[in-house]
């Protein structure tokens, strides 16, 4: 006996998409009938990923949502005349922005974790000031405070924080790093870029870039959202594919879709994958290390792919980014012009928000100075 039930599940461990459609009777026709960028969306799909099972009360599939990213989901339903659909929708999540003023009591990490309820903050604000604050001599009145990005989906903890804007102060000395956001690279308070050198370089000589990255839009003319979670580079078939970073290949193989990929793991929490390849570089494999530059494969086009191109996609901590927000950012140890006029009026207005809640009674405990509730935006453009 069955009854119609709702599943939150983990997605199988070896599990490609296509083997989740014959699980469930769907016609494999729904996949090979979707458009390149639909077919590379699947192969996003991950281990233990939690998705949403609907089932009739035969036990029979009624439609699943699947998870991809922390803003695009894949929705496959069954209609009334027994025909399977696919589209993809955007993910309804919660989003708070906090700014909150924490003196340091026991260390960082400690009190960190204490106000916020997240230990990865700590993890963030030591990467940020790496080589710049030692955190091992924090002592007890110094201060940090934070302004950040937290997601929640259905109550629970969706991706990880993003931090905005952090302050630690030490002995009376202050230091500043705010992200600007057109470029989503951090800056002091004055301005003045602390990273010189480009951690990515672009893994390949490409003739266009072909398409691309997209975390989720609404298509005018198709009515209905697309994504696209990386770039790819057009170039000829057998080009040479280098590695964007040092680092270790993760993954070696074919992977739904994309075909023939090799995933990097760097630093930092960064990964890189390169798909469509013709084939690797065969002194490479699993396991291995490689440095930026290294030649890892071939461009070409197998998996699902309309044309030769390498579809390369970023993602830190897991969460896919534009490749060329990371890899083209400036060369210059600051900003220039109008960017520099609005990026030091933001940062004004946090910093003197900072200033001001360190300089109150409450200066004894951690405060939080605002946090904002709403619903993720649909971003809409054209084309």
């Amino acid at each position: 006996m069955h009854s119609a039930e709702v599943k939150e599940l983990p997605w199988p461990k070896g599990e490609s998409f296509l083997t989740f459609l014959e699980n469930y009777s769907i016609p494999q026709k729904l996949y090979f009938d979707l458009e390149k960028e639909d077919k590379e969306l699947c192969s996003e799909i991950v281990a233990d990923k939690r998705f949403f099972l609907y089932t009739e009360e035969d036990g029979s599939f009624n439609q699943v949502l699947i998870p991809v990213s922390e803003d695009i989901q894949i929705h496959i339903y069954k209609e009334s005349n027994g025909k399977f659909k696919f589209q993809t929708l955007p993910i309804k999540y919660e989003e708070y922005n906090e700014t909150i003023a924490i003196p340091i009591s026991v260390s960082v990490s400690h009190d960190i974790l204490k106000a916020t309820g997240n230990v990865t903050l700590a993890l963030q604000l030591k990467a940020l000031f790496s080589g710049i604050v030692d955190f091992r001599k924090m002592q007890k009145g110094d201060f940090v405070a934070l302004k950040y990005t937290k997601k929640s989906l259905l109550g629970r903890p969706h991706g990880l924080p993003e931090l905005n804007a952090a302050m630690v102060e030490i002995r009376g000395t202050k230091y500043y790093r705010i992200k600007n956001q057109k470029d989503d690279k951090y800056y002091d308070e004055k301005g003045k870029g602390f990273s010189k050198t480009y951690f990515f370089r672009i893994p390949l000589t490409y003739k266009r870039i072909s398409s691309k990255f997209t975390k989720k839009r609404w298509h005018p003319v198709l009515k209905r959202y697309r994504a696209h979670l990386g770039t790819d580079f057009a170039a000829p078939r057998g080009r040479k594919i280098y590695a964007a970073a040092d680092g270790k290949i993760e993954f070696k193989g074919r992977r739904g879709g994309y075909g023939n990929t090799i995933i990097i793991n760097h630093q930092n929490g960064y990964k890189t994958l390169y798909a469509h390849q013709n084939g690797f570089n065969k002194r490479i494999k699993r396991g291995s290390r490689v440095k930026k530059g290294q030649h890892i494969g071939y461009v070409g086009s197998t998996g699902l792919s309309s044309g030769p191109h390498l579809h390369l996609g970023l993602y830190k901590n897991g969460k896919a980014v534009d490749p060329l927000k990371v890899i083209r950012r400036p060369k210059t140890s600051g900003l220039n012009g109008k960017h520099r006029a609005t990026f030091l009026a933001n940062s004004k207005k946090v910093t003197n928000k900072f200033e001001s809640e360190m300089k109150s009674e409450n200066r004894t405990r951690a405060t939080r100075l605002d946090r904002l509730t709403y619903k993720s935006d649909v971003n809409k453009i054209e084309g």
